[in-house]
């Protein structure tokens, strides 16, 4: 699995002279150094074989074979001479794996996570008002009311523009999408799947979670294992002036959990540009876990609830927990989610409580609310990444409108 630390993404190769400048500019983590353009590459003077070993490794860690990134630099060849080599010819010049040679090769396969595709069914429900901590408006009220006699709706978000269709209008007020993966039946039948929560937190059961942050950001320069831990705040404070993505893994150890977090890391720059924060929440703190989890699959934030009342809100006001056999072994949909982790190289572990299950919050900034929550019905669901940008693209379009 590729890294997020710019050290290990730079090599000690001929980029590796660059590293201040690439700190001075900005050029600051792996996502932000991958979307570099050839005039960014000519102001801080790239030769052209520093350009040449750029594109290669930007291509190595987006097949996620970064491990062969020194051997194939050290060959003098380039990403299209390399591309051109056989499969044989990989293998034994680089040493590479038949499977990883399979990935190297692979360049028709695109990836589609971000193409806004139409997308599934999905349950909408209103924000529930609370007196003076309703994220709505006053004047709103009886609009709102009036507009929304059903708590509880489905339709499909083909014409994400609709007024009918949008998750935000009337004036800053989130309409919170509750997402998850249908319910399967497992074991040939004999087991029903676990029933999640078709209602969106209440704001108020959010808001003032008390979390830890337990690591920064990740720049050039910091060390692997940081002793960051600060003062517990509320967490709204996270979201008081820019809206954030929070990412509720079971475990940082677990495969599934490492996958669904460097996936969503790799389009930190789409997140950016939309004004948006990304952050990782754990349930519990074990220093040598987020030291192996941070920042290789996740170069953000990671932050600690050590309450769990993020997971608590996302199960309805109670834990979702399951236990490896009927949540893993007899479940289908939790054995494609592995087999699907497992093709990405991960290393992993079983340290740490994996029964608590997590999911994603998408949080809007100030008062705004809850504008999305995905619950992870099965283990290793993943909130679609494609859902996840287009909703953050509207909250976007309606603080800038």
């Amino acid at each position: 699995m590729s890294s997020f630390s710019v050290e290990e993404f730079i090599g000690n190769g001929v980029l590796k002279e660059l590293l201040q400048k690439l700190l001075e500019e900005g050029w600051d983590d792996v996502p932000t150094l991958k979307i570099m353009g050839t005039e960014d590459m000519d102001l801080i003077y790239m030769t052209q074989k520093q350009k040449e070993v750029l594109g290669m490794r930007c291509y190595l860690h987006d097949k996620g074979v970064m491990q062969y990134a020194d051997k194939m630099e050290e060959s003098g060849e380039n990403l299209l001479e390399l591309l051109k080599l056989s499969s044989n010819d990989l293998v034994s010049k680089f040493e590479m794996k038949r499977g990883h040679v399979a990935r190297f090769i692979n360049k028709t396969r695109g990836d589609d996570s971000l193409k806004l595709q139409k997308l599934p069914l999905r349950r909408k429900t209103s924000i529930v008002i609370h007196g003076d901590d309703s994220i709505i408006p006053k004047s709103n009220v009886s609009n709102y009311a009036s507009s929304n006699s059903s708590t509880t709706r489905s339709n499909t978000r083909s014409n994400a523009g609709s007024d009918e269709q949008s998750m935000i209008k009337d004036g800053y007020v989130f309409k919170g999408i509750v997402a998850s993966e249908p319910a399967e039946l497992r074991a040939c039948g004999c087991l029903k799947p676990p029933q999640v929560s078709d209602q969106v937190a209440n704001y108020c059961a959010v808001e003032n979670i008390s979390v830890q942050k337990l690591t920064p950001e990740y720049k050039i320069g910091m060390e692997p294992l940081l002793k960051f831990k600060t003062p517990p705040l509320k967490a709204s404070e996270l979201w008081r002036n820019k809206p954030a993505v929070f990412l509720c893994l079971r475990r940082p150890g677990c495969i599934m959990c490492r996958a669904e977090a460097h996936q969503l890391y790799l389009r930190k720059p789409v997140f950016d540009s939309l004004g948006v924060q990304l952050f990782v929440v754990l349930h519990e703190d074990i220093e040598s876990e987020v030291k192996d989890f941070w920042p290789r699959y996740w170069g953000g934030v990671v932050v600690l609830d050590r309450s769990r009342d993020f997971y608590k809100a996302l199960g309805g006001g109670k834990l979702l927990k399951e236990n490896f056999i009927s949540g893993f072994l007899l479940n289908p949909k939790a054995l494609s989610n592995y087999k699907r982790s497992k093709s990405m190289n991960i290393e992993y572990n079983f340290k740490g409580e994996g029964e608590i299950k997590g999911g994603l919050f998408i949080i809007g900034s100030g008062k705004s609310g809850i504008a999305y929550q995905f619950i992870e019905r099965n283990f290793g669901d993943w909130a679609p990444l494609a859902e996840v940008i287009e909703i953050c693209t509207q909250m976007q379009k309606v603080t800038r409108g």
